[in-house]
C-alpha cells in the first residue's frame, strides 16, 4: 500500500504542472517520459491512478488534501523512523486590507504533506509578523511559488489562497475591541 501510495504520489507531482481538464496524457505521449525507456512500464498510468481521487479544478484535477481526508491515498510521512511528525491545525492570515481578499494560510494542509522543516527557517520565519510577502517573489518561484504552479495547484487559483473578506476582518476586529473594552469596564459587549 505504501508503495502505491508513493508511486500515485510521485504520478500527482510530475503531472500537476500540465495535466489538462478532464484529460491526463498516457505516459508515452506525454513529453515528460521517455517512451522507449525500460522504466515505462513499471509506472502507473495517470487516468488509472488519479481517476478515482477526490475531483479538483486546478493542477492535475485531484484535490490531494480532500484525498488524505478520506484515506484514498496514505503517504509515508517520512523516511527515516525517527523523524517527529508535527500536523500543525492553525490558519495564519496574512496580506490584510489590500486590494485584493487576505491571505488565509492554513498549516494543516501543509503539514500534512512536509515537516516545519521544509519552509521554517529557510523560506519563512516561524514568527507572525515576521515576513514580508510578495507576488512578485512567488510568480518568480520563490517563497510561496517554491511549490505552488510546480507541485502543488498553480498560482492561477488566486482565491484559493486570496480567500479572506477584508470587511469580514475589520468586522472582527471591532467585534474584539468592543469585548476587550467591555471587559477592561466589566460592561457587557
Amino acid at each position: 500500500m505504501r508503495r502505491a501510495a508513493l508511486v500515485l504520489l510521485a504520478v500527482g507531482v510530475v503531472l500537476s504542472a500540465w495535466a489538462a481538464p478532464g484529460l491526463w496524457k498516457r505516459l508515452e505521449t506525454d513529453g515528460l517520459h521517455d517512451p522507449q525507456g525500460p522504466g515505462i512500464t513499471q509506472l502507473q498510468q495517470p487516468g488509472d491512478a488519479l481517476q478515482a481521487l477526490p475531483p479538483d479544478t486546478a493542477g492535475n484535477l485531484v484535490s490531494w488534501v480532500r484525498a488524505i481526508d478520506s484515506g484514498a491515498i496514505n503517504p509515508r510521512t517520512n523516511l527515516f523512523p525517527e523523524t517527529k511528525v508535527r500536523v500543525l491545525d492553525q490558519d495564519i492570515i496574512i496580506a490584510r486590507y489590500g486590494s485584493m481578499p487576505a491571505v488565509k494560510f492554513p498549516h494543516r494542509q501543509q503539514t500534512l504533506w512536509l515537516d516545519c522543516a521544509n519552509c521554517h527557517d529557510q523560506l519563512f520565519k516561524a514568527k507572525a509578523g515576521a515576513n514580508k510577502f510578495s507576488m512578485t517573489a512567488i510568480l518568480n518561484g520563490e517563497q510561496c511559488g517554491l511549490c505552488h504552479g510546480a507541485v502543488s495547484f498553480p498560482l492561477t487559483e488566486c482565491n484559493r489562497c486570496h480567500s479572506v473578506s477584508n470587511a469580514a476582518l475589520r468586522a472582527q476586529e471591532r467585534a474584539a475591541a468592543a469585548a476587550s473594552a467591555a471587559a477592561a469596564t466589566g460592561a457587557r459587549p
